[in-house]
């Protein structure tokens, strides 16, 4: 990852853990967004952000992180990020309906340190690079 910083819009009600990651992955050359919810990720897509990365929680008050991932294709709003759920979700079906809503990845928090999570996205980023060269 060499050069331009990719931007990482990272999706989590957990203020700390939201702190927590953009703090870490601003020190792994991202350049960082963060978003407490559901709504403010809309706002924020439809306000022209483009996200290289959508790191979406599941769990969330309001609009749960499927439910943004709906909204997010049925408006076309970010077609070209890649979306990764983070999530301590871990059942088989909820993997499935990640990705069946377009989601290149699905990371479970709890069997993560921050650094894997940091090493997992930079991979599945590196493994999407690949397969479009």
């Amino acid at each position: 990852m060499e050069g331009e910083k990719k931007k990482i819009l990272i999706v989590d009600d957990d203020t700390f853990l939201l702190d927590m990651y953009a703090f870490k992955f601003s020190q792994n050359n991202f350049e960082v967004y963060t978003a407490p919810g559901g709504e403010q990720v809309i706002s924020k897509l439809k306000d022209g952000l483009k996200p290289d990365i959508i790191l979406m929680d599941i769990i969330m008050p309001e609009m749960d992180g499927f439910e943004v991932l709906e909204h997010i294709n049925d408006e076309n709003l970010s077609p070209n990020s890649m979306k990764i759920i983070l999530s301590n979700k871990s059942e088989q079906s909820d993997i499935d309906k990640g990705k069946s809503l377009g989601a290149v990845g699905y990371i479970v928090k709890a069997n993560s340190t921050p650094t894997e999570v940091i090493d997992q996205v930079k991979k599945i980023l590196s493994s999407k690079n690949l397969s479009e060269q």
